[in-house]
C-alpha cells in the first residue's frame, strides 16, 4: 500500500485537510498499529508525552463530541473539561466513529465527519515537536503545539489531572 489512494479513507481525509491548510508535514504510515500513546511513542522513537492523544467525550446537552487533545503522559480531568464544555458522558466506539469518522486509536485532531467541541491541553506546549493520529491507528503526523492550535482553531486550556 504505497499509494495514497490505497490508504483508508480517514487517513486520506486527514492528508487532504493538512495539505489544504498548507501544513508542511504529510501524514506517515507506520508499519505497526499505534492505538495507544505508548505504542505510538515506541514506533516513532519519541517520548510518550510527545504523542498528542485524542480523548472523546459525549456532551450531554446536545449529544455532540467533545475532543480533548493532550500529552500521552497525562490523564484528562473530566471535571475540568466539563467546567468548560458542559456536562459530559462516556463516548463508546460507535459514538466516536459516527461523530468523528475515525475509529478509536486513530482519531485525528482535525478533519472530523462532524465538527467537535475541541480543547487543546496546555501540557502539549512542553514540547517543540508532537505527533498526532492521522485518521487511522497506523497513521501519524508531525507538528508543533502552535500548529495544532492553528489547524483546529481550538482554545488552549488546563484540562488534565495535576501531576504529583
Amino acid at each position: 500500500m504505497s499509494d495514497l489512494y490505497d490508504r483508508p479513507e480517514g487517513f486520506r481525509r486527514v492528508h487532504a485537510a493538512l495539505a489544504a491548510a498548507g501544513h508542511p508535514h504529510a501524514p506517515r504510515w507506520l508499519e505497526v498499529a499505534a492505538r495507544t500513546s505508548q505504542e505510538a511513542a515506541d514506533a516513532l522513537g519519541v517520548g510518550v508525552g510527545q504523542i498528542a492523544k485524542s480523548v472523546i467525550f459525549r456532551r450531554k446537552a446536545d449529544d455532540s463530541a467533545v475532543l480533548v487533545v493532550t500529552s500521552g503522559d497525562r490523564r484528562v480531568d473530566e471535571k475540568r473539561v466539563a467546567a468548560i464544555a458542559g456536562a459530559l458522558g462516556r463516548a463508546d466506539a460507535d459514538f466516536v466513529k459516527a461523530k468523528t469518522g475515525f475509529s478509536i486509536g486513530g482519531v485525528a485532531p482535525l478533519a472530523h465527519a462532524t465538527p467537535a467541541f475541541t480543547l487543546i491541553d496546555r501540557e502539549l506546549f512542553r514540547f517543540d515537536e508532537i505527533w498526532a493520529a492521522a485518521g487511522h491507528p497506523n497513521g501519524v503526523f508531525r507538528l508543533a503545539p502552535g500548529d495544532l492550535e492553528r489547524l483546529t482553531g481550538a482554545p488552549v486550556a488546563d484540562v488534565v489531572q495535576s501531576v504529583a
